[in-house]
């Protein structure tokens, strides 16, 4: 694109640059939700909470199958 398109596009320039950063921290959610090492971590606070009896079994079975579904998931992904 020339200078007279960038000329055109200036008016939406703070949208375009907006959504690029918007972008970048959605790439980096989404790096840290399925960081292998994070969800290790939160597997092992929830066993602490179980054993704690912070939480039932139940809710540790739910949250420990979404744990799972998250780590398989993030290997799809790579």
């Amino acid at each position: 694109m020339g200078l007279l398109g960038e000329l055109i596009l200036l008016p939406v320039a703070p949208a375009r640059g907006t959504l690029w950063v918007l972008k970048q921290v959605l790439a980096e959610a989404e790096r840290q939700y399925y960081d292998p090492a994070t969800i290790r971590r939160e597997l092992a606070l929830l066993e602490q909470r179980l054993e704690a009896g912070e939480i039932t079994a139940e809710e540790f079975d739910r949250r420990e199958d979404e744990l799972l579904d998250r780590l398989e998931n993030r290997n799809r992904l790579t």
